[in-house]
């Protein structure tokens, strides 16, 4: 008997300590994007292998197979759904049409959830709030054993300030499958996103069967590859060259992926450019161009766009029509996006059948003809009981009536259209383009230009302050463009996406009063644990750190700022040898170096570094402040810092446009460097960038000169690269190394490319000639 109630009695405590919960505060709740209202009450509903779901039979059970099939994976609980309400321990779902189409009402208590809807996207957006309360390890695709799946006791109320909120992808430049397309639904749907534009034609590819015209994908979805060559320097190809590269999708793919959004409760918007944008289909039916003459896919970057639809013959338009049937049989959207961006109107000019519409039809001009074009279009589109949506470029010439405007060049097209009463989604390029960098360039993976922190795209809001009540009513919301050129796998476009998708998910759901960025760097490291679960390949680019540097050229010191986009984030550094992991020192104020340094640093949480460490090595070589004489010149459009530049000990990035790069067009290089003394030289380093896509080539050939007085030069070495393709953006540091001698004078001619195997001229970047 005593030893049954000592049993008992290590029962009861071990029930007290089961029963001591966490207790949260409001720094705990992290979910993204940030709801409307949020009270915490006392206590937690924990989940358990005897909680059920009590569900009617006018509420989809979409949503809550989503959790249910969670937790059957991280806990092996085949959790049941009933139709009877249970007494205690279930998660309830109700009706409740008080509630806004997307909107929700969360109840937590300690026995029961209670989730009101009054919609399907209603009830998903509640679970995904569930999914952010409890732990992110909710996100394994493993068995996880002892773990508790506590939620607080919590009151929310919930809903979105606009009802576009979305994310284009464009897998024309390069192609993305079905199952790509689903795990991207899938991280909408996680962030309370609800639309998926897919961009589904351009003029690298066609991706979308079109029974009728079967060639658009036979031809037009391949292109001759060329991935070894950077995007804009690869060269044109013939109508006859077979292409390889690429891919489409079928229509049942189409509609597999339609249906898989529905039940996410995320709308598919397909894209189907026109009249530009279109060398694919031109390429599988030259008679739809002004010329008709055959082409091939290009494999690259194009520009300008003159391969275009022919405005002027019936046929573009039976063309057309035939591809939008089909287009709008497999997509049930609202929406038919038909692009309408960079049109380049000289075959129009020249064309007899364009001529001929435009005096049919009284039109000024080109303009005024692309303006019919996007007009009979949406005419057609209304037809089917839809609504045309495109780029802002369809402003131009005037709007179709009843049109709606993607706004990507700034907010000007946008302030335009909601003054002509036109519904608009905001997308500018200024905070919405995903294929911009997001961190430092030299240590991101290449992307297209630009520089869009995950800091500025929480600072996105849709509505522009100079809109009136009525303009701002006509925004419907705003969107993120993920383009591909430079994104070829799935795996790089994750990381252009996130956590990026996160930051805009809160600006286009959340009211303007609740944003607070100190508050989502809080939340976000939330997010990013769930990512590590779910296996995507998000950017840290936030963590990195990034370092400005400046040169006292008088005192011959060097002065390094280190920041990142947190604010007072805890970065700390060592100095040469030192490790980071052993004795950081915590950065407060600017660090000073008057010789050569080898600096590394990173941000901390919970004294341990996070995310890639920041290596620079500051190099105070013989050549540091002194006069730089320029046999020839430097371009005017990119001339560093003056003629300090290179030797100041300042190197250049991978962005160009850094300031610290002096560059010649066409021209070879050469300069002559007074060290004022005669000194002891071994060798000479010229640092040079690369970037085919704007014709920028590394040299084909160094040579360093020395003398004594500024007149005689003797040639003391050399080095010689023979051009290679290079599809990447590359830094180099080119080594002359010499016989040791003394010199006072050392003059570097540097050979220019000067043929751009693209045709055009090619530019020499130079950043630093360290002398050792």
């Amino acid at each position: 008997m005593k030893q049954l109630t000592i049993i008992i009695s290590i029962l009861l405590v071990l029930g007290c300590k089961t029963n001591e919960k966490r207790i949260y505060a409001e720094k705990d709740i992290k979910i993204i994007p940030k709801p409307q209202m949020i009270k915490i009450n006392p206590g937690v509903f924990e989940f358990n292998e005897n909680t059920k779901f009590f569900i009617t039979n006018d509420i989809p059970n979409e949503p809550v197979y989503v959790l249910k099939n969670n937790f059957k994976t991280v806990a092996g609980w085949d959790l049941k759904v009933t139709e009877k309400q249970p007494k205690k321990n279930y998660v309830a779902f109700t009706v409740d049409k008080t509630n806004q189409p997307e909107a929700y009402e969360l109840k937590v208590d300690n026995d029961r959830i209670e989730i009101k809807a009054s919609s399907p996207s209603g009830f998903s957006y509640a679970i995904e709030t569930i999914h952010q309360l409890l732990p992110s390890e909710i996100e394994s695709k493993t068995k996880l054993e002892n773990r508790t799946w506590e939620i607080p006791n919590i009151e929310i109320k919930d809903g979105p300030r606009f009802k576009w909120r979305g994310l284009m992808l464009d897998i024309s430049r390069h192609f993305f499958d079905k199952d790509y397309i689903k795990q991207v639904i899938d991280g909408l749907a996680m962030h309370k996103m609800n639309v998926l534009h897919l961009h589904l034609v351009d003029d690298q590819g066609w991706r979308i069967e079109i029974k009728k015209y079967p060639k658009l994908t036979e031809v037009g979805g391949w292109r001759v590859d060329q991935e070894n060559l950077h995007w804009n320097a690869r060269l044109p190809v013939k109508a006859e060259d077979k292409g390889t590269y690429g891919g489409f999708l079928t229509q049942e793919e189409l509609k597999e992926i339609v249906k898989y959004a529905q039940s996410r409760n995320v709308e598919i918007i397909p894209e189907i450019e026109m009249p530009a944008h279109v060398s694919s289909a031109i390429a599988a039916y030259p008679h739809l161009s002004c010329k008709e003459n055959p082409i091939g896919v290009p494999s690259g970057g194009v520009w300008p766009i003159t391969d275009i639809y022919c405005a002027g013959k019936e046929s573009t338009f039976t063309f057309l029509e035939d591809v939008l049937v089909e287009v709008m049989e497999i997509f049930p959207s609202k929406y038919i996006h038909i692009g309408g961006d960079e049109a380049t109107k000289t075959n129009w000019e020249k064309c007899q059948h364009c001529q001929k519409r435009i005096a049919e039809e009284g039109l000024q001009n080109e303009e005024e003809l692309q303006s019919y074009f996007i007009k009979r279009m949406e005419k057609f589109i209304n037809s089917h009981e839809k609504k045309l949506i495109g780029w802002d470029e369809i402003l131009e010439g005037g709007l179709a009536p009843d049109a709606t405007v993607m706004s990507w060049r700034g907010v000007k097209g946008g302030l335009e259209a909601t003054a002509q009463g036109h519904d608009v989604v905001m997308t500018p390029n200024s905070h919405c383009y995903f294929d911009y960098y997001q961190g430092p360039q030299n240590e991101e993976p290449l992307a297209i230009g630009g520089y869009l922190p995950l800091s500025k795209v929480y600072q996105f809001d849709p509505i522009v302050d100079s809109m009136t009540t009525e303009e701002a009513n006509h925004v419907l919301g705003g969107q993120a463009n993920l383009w591909s050129e430079y994104i070829p796998t799935k795996e790089h476009s994750q990381y252009m996406i996130y956590p990026r998708l996160a930051a805009l998910s809160e600006a286009v759901w959340s009211a303007k009063n609740q944003k607070d960025w100190d508050d989502f760097s809080n939340r976000i490291t939330s997010m990013f644990q769930r990512y590590e679960y779910l296996g995507i390949n998000y950017a840290k680019s936030s963590y990195l750190i990034r370092p400005e540097i400046e040169t006292n050229l008088e005192k011959k010191s060097v002065s390094l700022t280190l920041q990142n986009e947190y604010t007072n984030a805890d970065i700390r550094y060592v100095l040469n040898d030192s490790r980071l992991e052993d004795t950081p020192i915590k950065y407060k104020h600017p660090i000073v170096v008057t010789q050569t340094t080898i600096v590394k640093a990173s941000m901390f949480k919970e004294n341990k570094p996070i995310g890639k460490v920041f290596r620079d090595t500051i190099v105070f070589h013989k050549g540091v402040a002194n006069n730089v004489v320029y046999t020839i010149p430097y371009s005017d459009r990119y001339t560093g810092t003056g003629k300090s530049t290179l030797v100041n000990t300042l190197r250049g990035t991978k962005n160009f446009q850094d300031g610290q790069w002096q560059a010649w067009l066409k021209d070879d290089m050469e300069v002559i460097i007074d060290l004022k003394k005669g000194d002891t030289i071994n060798q000479v380093i010229v640092g040079s960038m690369e970037n085919q896509g704007p014709g920028i080539y590394f040299p084909i050939a160094i040579e360093v000169f020395t003398g004594i007085d500024g007149k005689d030069f003797k040639k003391v070495g050399e080095v010689k690269r023979p051009y290679a393709d290079n599809a990447t953006i590359e830094l180099k540091d080119f080594k002359v190394n010499v016989e040791k001698h003394t010199a006072r004078f050392i003059k570097v001619k540097i050979a220019n490319l000067k043929e751009n195997p693209k045709g055009g001229d090619t530019w020499l970047f130079i950043d630093e000639i360290l002398i050792n």
